[in-house]
């Protein structure tokens, strides 16, 4: 069950995204002044593959996505996550159940890149297509210098899963369930994601609030 807060959050968030034209979510400022300690949140770090449908409000997820891989250096526009060679080629993409977005941390916006629910397609489980959120980490191979196909590979899988253990260590400090994927139809979505050649899914990562037994 949604309450009224949440779906005045999401309302506005949808009103958003038609009052700028472009598609483009602005998130609220993320929240980082938090109370639990970083201890804690590796003690509770785990994967969940329950999920309830209920949606993630507009500041959980603004959060969620400035922890995983945003600006926490805006003078030199370093992130949260390493990235070899400072390349920062992991791209995050959210599927949320009006569309798919791909996060802008510039910005600290989600820009609309597929109108529509591709919450499926982001993997084979059958929970991927019910919980609120599914993140896809996709390397852009074409920010990654003269790097040889072999290690645009090896340091892009690196780079994902940097990216992935932050919303992993966010999840377990806001009470959220998480768990990160390898079994996705890449081909499939790729297309879906109307990706160019050059962008290679790494992994996929779905997050939102524990199904109640």
């Amino acid at each position: 069950m949604v309450d009224r807060r949440q779906f005045l959050g999401i309302m506005l968030m949808s009103k958003t995204v038609l009052a700028q034209g472009g598609g483009a979510i602005a998130l609220p400022p993320p929240q980082t002044a938090g109370t639990v300690s970083l201890m804690q949140a590796l003690r509770s770090r785990r994967s969940t593959r329950e999920f309830s449908s209920r949606p993630l409000p507009p500041e959980v997820l603004s959060t969620l996505l400035w922890s995983a891989f945003g600006i926490n250096r805006p003078d030199s526009g370093g992130r949260t996550a390493p990235s070899a060679h400072n390349w920062q080629e992991i791209e995050i993409f959210a599927a949320l159940p009006d569309g798919a977005y791909r996060y802008d941390a510039r910005d600290h916006a989600l820009r609309l890149v597929v109108a529509g629910d591709l919450r499926a397609a982001t993997g084979v489980q059958e929970f991927v297509g019910t919980a609120p959120l599914n993140l896809v980490y996709v390397a852009d191979f074409g920010k990654m210098g003269e790097a040889s196909a072999e290690d645009r590979t090896f340091y892009a899988s690196a780079d994902a899963g940097f990216v992935a253990q932050n919303a992993y260590l966010y999840c377990a400090a806001a009470g959220l369930a998480c768990v990160v994927r390898g079994l996705v139809d890449r081909r499939k979505l790729a297309a879906a994601l109307q990706l160019p050649i050059d962008q290679r899914i790494v992994l996929a990562q779905t997050v939102g609030y524990a199904r109640q037994a």
